[in-house]
């Protein structure tokens, strides 16, 4: 299936509304989106989900389904598989969704920087560092479409070297960068994340008009409640809890301080060998199973993690 990247689309229009669904994975507390253009029945999948449990081995396809059965339900054309970033909580589910829409794949282009990084660290001196993984690579600045709804992409490092924020009419999904207000910011201490340059991304983010919807990559549901992944541009200003009286210089001593004490992500090790890939699992070895590779002792000194 084709995908329409217009490199002299016109600017997005904040007063062009995608139908946007949310599906919340408790196991790893992220979102996926699926973002319909309703006027041509176009959609996009975002950032969708592969289920692995750590303690079986055992993967499956039941997230990423979910999101299928809604596309069938509702007569839905896939036009993109899109991730924000490789992501170090969670298996992505691009390449199982590839096979069975036929629908092309996507990401930054500044992940052939995470390839390089993380395939040093793994030891993967086969796997190809080009991007080749995905069917398109994205440049800060372009323009895309889903449907008839123009978009356009905002390279957002911080979090990752490669991160960056989809812009869909009135609609930004802002991965791992901001949080729901009541959470504040996302962490910056993997390798290549960068505190000040989130700060900066951040400022790009806010940059968009006060009534753009901005969609989270998780939410951790403080206090109990329910989870939540919208909030708006003008709400991210008012009550972040990471941006209220900040400016770049305090931001990032908070973030640095705030990162020193978080824990390793239980699936960081497992994760970023199959996301590096295009979310793609090993290939099976000569018994038929395919086996994960974790580097032992990789980060007791480079990096502050418990």
């Amino acid at each position: 299936m084709s995908a329409s990247v217009v490199v002299d689309a016109p600017a997005t229009s904040n007063s062009v509304k995608p139908d946007v669904v949310g599906f919340y994975d408790e196991r790893t507390s992220s979102v996926q989106y699926l973002v319909t253009d309703l006027a041509t029945k176009r959609c996009a999948i975002i950032d969708p989900v592969l289920d692995f449990d750590e303690k079986s081995g055992t993967t499956a396809t039941r997230s990423a389904d979910a999101i299928l059965a809604e596309v069938d339900r509702h007569g839905l054309s896939v036009e993109w598989i899109l991730d924000t970033h490789p992501h170090a909580d969670h298996f992505s589910a691009a390449g199982y969704l590839h096979d069975v829409t036929g629908a092309p794949t996507a990401i930054g282009e500044h992940v052939v920087e995470v390839q390089r990084l993380w395939s040093k660290l793994y030891n993967l001196p086969g796997l190809p560092t080009d991007g080749r993984q995905w069917d398109h690579l994205f440049k800060d600045g372009e323009a895309f479409a889903i449907g008839s709804i123009p978009g356009s992409i905002l390279f957002s490092p911080g979090h990752t070297l490669a991160s960056i924020t989809y812009v869909v009419g009135d609609a930004a999904f802002i991965h791992d960068t901001l949080f729901m207000p009541d959470s504040g910011s996302a962490r910056a201490d993997f390798p290549g994340g960068d505190a000040r340059r989130l700060w900066r991304s951040v400022q790009r983010i806010l940059a968009l008009p006060g009534s753009t919807r901005l969609f989270t990559g998780h939410d951790y549901k403080p206090g109990g409640r329910e989870a939540r992944w919208e909030s708006t541009v003008a709400e991210q200003e008012a009550e972040n809890a990471h941006l209220s009286d900040q400016d770049e210089d305090s931001f990032v001593k908070l973030r640095t301080e705030r990162d020193a004490t978080l824990p390793m992500p239980k699936l960081i090790l497992s994760a970023l060998q199959v996301n590096i890939a295009g979310g793609r699992l090993p290939q099976p070895e000569n018994d038929g199973r395919r086996y994960l590779k974790i580097p032992l002792d990789a980060f007791n000194e480079s990096i502050p993690w418990g």
